[in-house]
């Protein structure tokens, strides 16, 4: 487990915010892939929430020099494997399940579960994770929420994603607890249908410069 946690660990610390991508059509996710990475953001969390995020998740994977490709919204065992499958050098998901962690537990592949809760921060901690997606960050309480869990859950990291935008974001990179956030507004699905991949580009490297 610890070598799964430096991997993750090695992974969330190359930027302040990971962007969280829905592609709707895979030839998009390379030009897109390649401007994240121009502006500084190499992890990449491609979520499996349409029928083209697989193959997405293949073609940044294989063709996007600097790319660090991972799965979101993964749910199950069988996205697990599907993911990894596809070359996601990391999974995170919204919330855990048994068979979500022991398939975790079987792959080398580490996973970045959700959790929203107190009790479910304990739980992960008992099953050996020590950095956590906070889940839905905005809804579930936000910063504040977020800066009351560092003292009595020490020692836990976590990368908030939900409702987080540049507006914001420094509240949280500002946390002791907090190691980067995951957002979606550094590719607009108006640039992505435009193909302003210059424009996504310059948001990537103001979301890179970024510090708590």
């Amino acid at each position: 487990m610890a070598d799964k946690t430096e991997k993750l660990l090695s992974v969330l610390k190359l930027q302040p915010v990971v962007p969280v991508l829905i592609i709707d059509d895979a030839a998009t996710a390379v030009p897109l892939a390649r401007a994240l990475v121009a502006g500084g953001l190499k992890a990449i969390e491609i979520t499996l929430r349409t029928p083209a995020a697989l193959d997405a998740i293949r073609l940044v994977a294989n063709e996007v020099e600097g790319a660090v490709a991972g799965a979101g919204t993964i749910l199950n065992a069988a996205q697990f494997d599907q993911a990894v499958e596809a070359g996601s050098q990391f999974i995170v998901s919204p919330g855990t399940t048994q068979e979500l962690l022991d398939a975790a537990s079987a792959s080398s592949v580490p996973l970045l579960p959700g959790a929203a809760t107190a009790s479910e921060v304990m739980a992960l901690r008992e099953e050996g994770y020590q950095v956590l997606k906070f889940f839905p960050a905005e809804q579930a309480g936000g910063a504040s929420y977020l800066k009351a869990l560092s003292s009595p859950l020490a020692g836990t990291l976590f990368c908030p994603t939900g409702g987080i935008s540049l507006a914001n974001a420094r509240d949280y990179l500002s946390l002791p607890n907090v190691i980067c956030v995951g957002g979606s507004w550094v590719a607009p699905k108006e640039l992505v249908a435009k193909g302003d991949w210059a424009g996504i580009t310059k948001l990537a490297a103001e979301a890179a410069g970024l510090k708590g």
